[in-house]
């Protein structure tokens, strides 16, 4: 019997201010291309890369905002681009 294995998929993080930081070794500016689980969620990839949800303040998909209680469900598609925020201040 064959080992199960699950579909994977590519997307690109974008990580902004502080939280660039956290983007793996090697990346770009802001971003990366990372690999998911076809059915990764958005508070799995934010696990996955030690950002402290308090600080995933902004999380938008394609451009659109992505509610806290949206980002437990798997809703990306492969090509996708997740791009997170933290809480910002200024004048």
């Amino acid at each position: 019997m064959r080992p199960f294995k699950r579909e994977r998929m590519k997307i690109t993080l974008e990580l902004y201010a502080s939280l660039m930081r956290h983007l793996p070794p090697g990346s770009g500016m802001h971003e990366a291309v990372i690999e998911v689980d076809a059915d990764a969620t958005l508070n799995q990839i934010i696990d996955r890369f030690h950002i402290p949800p308090r600080l995933a303040h902004l999380v938008l998909v394609n451009g659109y905002f992505k509610r806290p209680e949206e980002r437990d469900r798997p809703l990306l598609q492969e090509g996708d681009k997740v791009a997170i925020w933290p809480p910002v201040a200024g004048g």
